[in-house]
């Protein structure tokens, strides 16, 4: 069975710091791309960030763009989220899921349960 497990999740003060980790039992990282998504309560699902399978390429949201860095360890098949100063507004679950490529309009059945962020004071 298909397994995407988030972990790195909790609270932290505005201006902190976490690292989400994505581990995966298949989609290999050569092959597969990996992304970060979140949603918050009342919110539309916002596509975070992604690294390509190719050539370990990078996109982010504007509105994480120059906090938030997307890596891979292609021998644990893990990505990894470094969030850095963090602010209230990015408070929501986040999700890793798997697709071919990072452009895809469609991510498919496979993703992690979640793992909630939650930046307050």
């Amino acid at each position: 069975q298909v397994q995407l497990v988030e972990s790195g999740g909790g609270l932290v003060q505005p201006g902190g710091s976490l690292r989400l980790s994505c581990a995966a039992s298949e989609f290999t990282l050569d092959y597969y791309a990996r992304g970060w998504f979140r949603q918050a309560p009342g919110k539309e699902r916002e596509k975070v960030s992604c690294i390509s399978s190719s050539d370990g390429s990078t996109y982010y949201a504007d509105s994480v763009k120059g906090r938030f860095t997307i890596s891979r360890d292609m021998a644990k098949n893990t990505v990894y989220l470094q969030m850095n100063s963090l602010k209230p507004e990015d408070t929501a679950v986040y999700y890793c899921a798997t697709s071919r490529m990072c452009g895809d309009s469609d991510w498919g059945d496979y993703w992690g349960p979640g793992t909630q962020v939650t930046v307050s004071s």
